[in-house]
C-alpha cells in the first residue's frame, strides 16, 4: 500500500508512476468532496466519532486546508475531479450550489457540482444551476434520509435525464443502512426515468451484485469505485469474487472514485486495489480515465 497523506511529492510521484505505466494523461476522479470548511469539519467529526459508535477506525488521510488538498490532485495527476456535496436538511442545497459553483470558477480541473433536497422550489434551483453549467449533481439518500422517489423530485429527475447530467448517487447500504437506501428504491425511480444518467456511489456496497444489474438493465447506469475492493471494505463488505465477469462485461459503465480526502488509506492504494483484481489494463485504462472522459468530454 502507497504512503501516508502527508507524503506529499512522494506520494505524487507514486500515483504519477501508476498511471503513466498504463499510458493514459492522467486521473479522472468523479467522487471527491470539497465543500464549505465548516461543513467538511463536521464530515470530519463524523467520522472520528464513527469508531465510537461502534464502527471502525476511519482516520482521515489528507486532513489539509483546502489549498493543500487541491494541489495534492495536481500532483496525482488527477485532471477532472468533483466537490461532491450534499445536503442533510431542507434550505441548504441552494447554498452548496452556489459554494461550488464558485469552488469550480477558481479551481481548475474542478467539474462544477450540484445537489438538490426534497423541498418547495427544488425544481427552480436545480435548473438555474443546470442552465448555469453544472456538469454533475451529487445526491446522498443516505444521509439526507429521503426518498429518492419523493413527488419533489419527480421533475428534478426528469430535468437531468432530459440534460443528460450524471447524478452520483450514494444509494447503497453501506457503510451503514438507511431508510431509503437499497437497490429496489433506485429501480423504481430507473422505471419512470430510464434515460438517468445515474451513477451509483461505492459500486453500491454492499448490495454490488443488485446495482450491477441495475447498470445491465439500464444503458446509462454507471457505478463509480469509491472505496471499493480496498483492502477497508473488502475487510467489512467484500465485493464478490463470483460478479468479476461483471465488472468486465460493464467495463464502459465504471469510473473512478476515491472518496479523498475523506479516506482512511492512501490515494495510490484505490488504484492499487483496481490492479489487482486482475481485470487487465484495457480495463484500468477505462475506469481510471478513459469512462470519465467520454462521459464529460474531458480532452
Amino acid at each position: 500500500m502507497g504512503g501516508a497523506g502527508g507524503a506529499g511529492g512522494s506520494e505524487g510521484a507514486e500515483v504519477r508512476a501508476f498511471w503513466g505505466r498504463l499510458g493514459v494523461p492522467g486521473l479522472i476522479d468523479v467522487h471527491t468532496h470539497f465543500m464549505p470548511d465548516r461543513v467538511l469539519r463536521k464530515v470530519w467529526a463524523y467520522f472520528d466519532a464513527y469508531a465510537a459508535g461502534g464502527g471502525v477506525e476511519w482516520p482521515i488521510s489528507y486532513r489539509h486546508e483546502e489549498e493543500r488538498r487541491v494541489e495534492l490532485l495536481g500532483e496525482f495527476g488527477v485532471r477532472a475531479f468533483t466537490s461532491m456535496i450534499y445536503p442533510h436538511k431542507a434550505g441548504m442545497a441552494k447554498w452548496l450550489n452556489d459554494w461550488a459553483d464558485d469552488f469550480a470558477r477558481r479551481t481548475p480541473g474542478c467539474l462544477r457540482t450540484a445537489t438538490f433536497f426534497p423541498e418547495p422550489g427544488v425544481e427552480g434551483y436545480v435548473r438555474d444551476a443546470v442552465e448555469s453549467g453544472a456538469r454533475v449533481f451529487k445526491a446522498h439518500v443516505q444521509v439526507g434520509g429521503y426518498d429518492p422517489n419523493d413527488e419533489l423530485l419527480d421533475p428534478v429527475w426528469g430535468l437531468l435525464a432530459e440534460a443528460g447530467i450524471p447524478v452520483v448517487t450514494h444509494c447503497g447500504s453501506g457503510p451503514e443502512p438507511g431508510e431509503h437506501t437499497g437497490p429496489a428504491v433506485m429501480a423504481r425511480l430507473l422505471a419512470r426515468h430510464p434515460r438517468l444518467r445515474l451513477v451509483v456511489a461505492h459500486m453500491g456496497m454492499p448490495e454490488y451484485a443488485d446495482f450491477l444489474a441495475l447498470a445491465e438493465r439500464y444503458e446509462e447506469v454507471r457505478l463509480d469505485t469509491t472505496m471499493a475492493f480496498t483492502d477497508f471494505s473488502e475487510g467489512l463488505m467484500p465485493f464478490p469474487k463470483e460478479e468479476s465477469g461483471r465488472l468486465v462485461e460493464l467495463g464502459e459503465r465504471i469510473l473512478l472514485g476515491s472518496d479523498f480526502p475523506n479516506i482512511p488509506y492512501a490515494y495510490v492504494h484505490q488504484l492499487e486495489a483496481l490492479e489487482r483484481l486482475g481485470l487487465g489494463d484495457e480495463w484500468l485504462r477505462a475506469v481510471l480515465y478513459g469512462n470519465g472522459a467520454r462521459l464529460f468530454g474531458v480532452r
